[in-house]
This record gives structure tokens, sequence and C-alpha cells, in this order.
């Protein structure tokens, strides 16, 4: 007989190693939005040239996530997940070391490959190694560990490469990301899929593509993700400073409220659901109050960290309910595709900042600096998955629904 107390011990081991890959790799995500300006004068790029470097990574993770999901059920978290996270920390070394914008490319693209395996991996634990109906909460508090990671890293790191320079600081990192290799080389195993394989891999895909209902869920996703992908993770700061006269590390600590908000909000909105048993309109209500938020921070006349502050952390806090999108697409069809659905609509999600990261440096650019046409599209996009998702039928398959 299995010793219970091992196997509960082994499964929040690797709950832990996974949710601290996802806080490393969303502070690899970040961190050249910390340093942009230094970046981009360095490499002597426009702030366009800049946003298609910083996309590079996302060039890569969000294709990747339909792979990550096939090979997770192949191969499980310990041959798939521990690679990727040296994976992730050579690339930001890379990254540090470079001079050429191709070696600066090719470091963002190294840890973009690594990072795709954070988010899925850890929700693949999360769906594989607990009871269904703490997923909500569980994936939220994964989402709160990258969020807060993000949200503490992000104003230690900019001070720090205040102090000691964007490359120095950058290494640090890829040295931090090598020791969580060791400790996931350590404690990540015994973690595998328990159901029996599919010989076809590609069935569950097909399903997937196939089901406009989950389509659907995804962009509504990505519209409700955007301002993390690019008013959190690239251009926040440098919007800050330039229409609200915020110090570097002051623009640095409002934009971090994004995170700490969304770690707060990405738990509440699991607690909430699960005791409501609904998803839908609290993702309806969230993205419309996240857009009255953002736009009141962005747009507002206060210069004031302390309002400023306040308002990004209340539109992250809404933001929160980005993370139930997973659930409802997962749990419209079977359990048998439930990772394939996960990593297909984290893939949508995170596919937005291939378009919009550039698009915002663009716009930029044809306004000569002038953020303004170019940061309206964040409540925009919010208001739009809040639309979009009155067209969801609210539904749950008979294998997310627990005995009584």
């Amino acid at each position: 007989m299995p010793d219970n107390t091992k196997a509960a011990s082994l499964r929040w081991l690797a709950f832990i190693v996974v949710s601290l890959f996802f806080l490393f790799e969303f502070v690899a995500r970040i961190e050249p939005s910390l340093a942009s300006s230094e970046i981009t004068q360095y490499l002597g790029l426009s702030n366009a040239g800049f946003g298609v470097l910083s996309s590079v990574f996302f060039w890569v993770y969000a294709p990747m996530q339909l792979i990550v999901g096939l090979a997770l059920d192949r191969f499980g978290v310990r041959r798939t997940v521990v690679p990727a996270i040296l994976l992730c920390a050579l690339g930001t070394g890379v990254f540090a070391a470079s001079d050429l914008v191709l070696v600066a490319g090719l470091g963002r693209l190294l840890t973009g490959l690594g990072a795709s395996f954070a988010f899925v991996g850890a929700l693949y634990v999360v769906n594989h190694q607990f009871a269904p109906e703490r997923f909500a909460l569980l994936s939220g508090l994964v989402n709160a560990a990258g969020m807060l990671g993000a949200a503490v890293g992000a104003v230690m790191l900019s001070s720090a490469i205040a102090q000691l320079g964007w490359r120095e600081v950058f290494f640090a990192t890829a040295v931090a990301g090598t020791l969580l290799f060791i400790l996931a080389l350590l404690f990540l195993h015994g973690i595998r899929n328990e159901q029996e394989r599919n010989d076809d891999l590609l069935s569950p895909l097909r399903k997937v593509f196939r089901s406009g209902r989950i389509w659907l869920i995804a962009l509504i996703g990505s519209l409700y993700y955007m301002p993390v992908n690019v008013f959190g993770g690239l251009w926040g700061q440098q919007e800050m400073m330039h229409d609200h006269a915020l110090s570097s590390l002051q623009a640095e600590t409002a934009v971090s409220m994004i995170f700490w908000g969304m770690a707060a909000g990405s738990i509440a909105a699991g607690l909430i659901s699960d005791w409501l048993g609904h998803r839908k309109w609290l993702v309806i209500a969230g993205a419309i109050c996240s857009a009255l938020a953002y736009g009141a921070a962005i747009f507002g006349p206060s210069n004031n960290l302390l309002s400023i502050a306040a308002l990004l952390f209340i539109g992250g806090f809404f933001g929160g309910g980005q993370m139930l999108t997973f659930a409802m697409a997962k749990e419209g069809e079977s359990a048998d595709i439930s990772g394939s659905i996960i990593a297909f609509v984290n893939m949508i999600g995170i596919g937005g900042a291939l378009i919009f990261q550039p698009l915002l440096g663009y716009l930029l650019d044809l306004q000569h600096g002038d953020f303004s046409l170019a940061v309206s599209t964040i409540p925009l996009c919010l208001l739009a998955s809040a639309a979009l998702t009155l067209l969801v039928r609210e539904q749950r398959h008979p294998d997310h629904i627990s005995a009584a």
C-alpha cells in the first residue's frame, strides 16, 4: 500500500517547484522592460524595434504551447520541465552577454522556449495530481506566484539595475534560474500522467481546433490578458515616466501594483467562482471593472504615485478573473483533452503579445513618442473581452462535476 503522506508530500513539492518556475519565467519575461531605455540606446533600436526584440520571446512561447501539452502527456514533468528551466536560465544569460541585436534575439528565443513549459507544466501538475474541485483555486495560486514574483522582482530589479547596470542584474537572474534547475532536479520526480496514453497524439488537438467555443474563450482570455502582456510586461514603466512625471523607480513601483492585484484577484476569482458555481458573469464584470481602473490610471490627470498605484492594483485585481477562462474552456469538454485545452488557451492568450507589443511600439513611433493612442488599446481590449464573453454558453462536462 503506497504511503499517502509521502505521495501528498511529492505532490506539494512538485506544485511548489513548478510554481517557482512560473515565478522565475515571469521575471525573465518582463525583465527587458525594466531597462527598456538602456537596452534601446545600447543596441541602437527604435521603440518599434525594441518591441519586436522583446516579443521574440512570445514568437516561440506561443506556438510551443501545443507541443508542450503533447510533450507533457508523453514524457511527464521531469523530462520536460526540468531541462526547460535550464534553457530559460541560459537564454537570460545569453541576452545579458549580447552586444548585437541578433544575439539578444537569440537569448529571448531561448528564454521563451524554456519558459513555454512553466505555466502549462504547473497547471498540468494541478490537473493530474489534485482533485478536480481544487483546479480553479490552485491554478489561481500558481498565477499568484508568478504575479507576486513579477511585482516584488520588478521593484527590486529596477533598483538593482539603477545601481549595478542591466547586464549584471540579468546575469544574476540567470544564476537564480540555474539554482532553480538544481532544485527541480532534486525534487521534481515521480509526477506522471496516470491516465492511459492515447496512441493518437494529435487526437486531442483536433478536438480543440474543431471547437468554436474553445476558440472564442481563448480569444477572450487573450484580450483580457492584454494589459499584463503589454502595459505590465513592456510599456507601462515608460508611460508612467512620460505622462505622469514619475521617476524610474516610482514608475516601476506603480506598474508592479498590477501584479500584486493579479495575485490577489486570481485567488479571489477562483474562490468566488467555485462558491457561486459560475465563471461567465465574473469574467464579464471583472473585465469591465478592470477597463475602468486602467482607464482612470492611464488617462487620469493625477501624477500622485499613491493614487495611480491604487488604480493599477484595482485593474490588476479585476484582471485576475482572466484565470477563469482556463476553467471555462476546460470544464466544457471531457477530461481527456484538458491538457491540450489549457495549452491552447494559454497559447492564444500569450500570443496576443506578438501583436500588441510591436503594435504599441509602432503607434508610439507614429505619434512621435505620444502614448495616448497606443495605450487607448488597453481599456478597449478589456471591454471587447467582456462583450465577447456574452456569447459564451456556460456548460460543464460530467467529467468535471464532483460526485455528491
